[in-house]
């Protein structure tokens, strides 16, 4: 059975520019270093955080430290899992500029993006709760904020979610980009 005109003329439209596929790989490349950075700040910022306060003598001391809580501990463990992750995938993202049509590993890549985009959503929205107890305290459960009192603490924790849920949301665009790059 021979193809007409028509379906020669769709079958045309339907291939996509070769540049076109080499800009979606460099964007998700750029995209890749920016959540890498920002996971990183973020696992530092809060791996880094202790404030400590003297009560009535020098001798008695209160400290606040990101290990003192598991939220934060995992918070630091799941931004550093994704941070090696982007770290080790821009490996692929360079092939991917280079051979714009590789298929098989933008899928690997779409599967594994998913995946880091769900761990470091776990690690901040866990993260976040405990911040905002420590903000604003819980008087049900007789939680009091503590930010009044460990001011630096509050302000580095609170600074680390940023890192992470901006790369939250560069994940949610690499999820995108690949899915786009898959289809054409």
């Amino acid at each position: 059975m021979k193809s007409g005109p028509l379906e020669a003329m769709e079958a045309s439209k339907s291939r996509s520019p070769p540049g076109l596929n080499r800009g979606l790989s460099f964007i998700d490349f750029i995209f890749r270093i920016i959540a890498g950075i920002g996971t990183l700040a973020s696992a530092i910022a809060m791996g880094t955080t202790n404030e400590t306060l003297p009560f009535f003598t020098q001798f008695i001391r209160f400290r606040a430290q990101y290990d003192d809580l598991p939220t934060f501990t995992f918070f630091v463990v799941a931004n550093s899992i994704v941070f090696c992750y982007l770290l080790l995938s821009l490996p692929l993202s360079i092939l991917h500029i280079i051979r714009s049509a590789a298929r098989c590993t933008r899928i690997v890549l779409l599967i594994l993006d998913t995946a880091a985009m769900a761990l470091l959503t776990a690690g901040a929205s866990a993260a976040t709760a405990i911040v905002y107890l420590a903000h604003k305290g819980n008087v049900s459960a007789n939680w009091f904020a503590i930010c009044q009192q460990f001011n630096n603490f509050c302000e580095r924790i609170s600074g680390s979610l940023i890192g992470s849920f901006v790369a939250i949301v560069i994940l949610v665009l690499l999820i995108i980009l690949s899915a786009i790059a898959i289809s054409r």
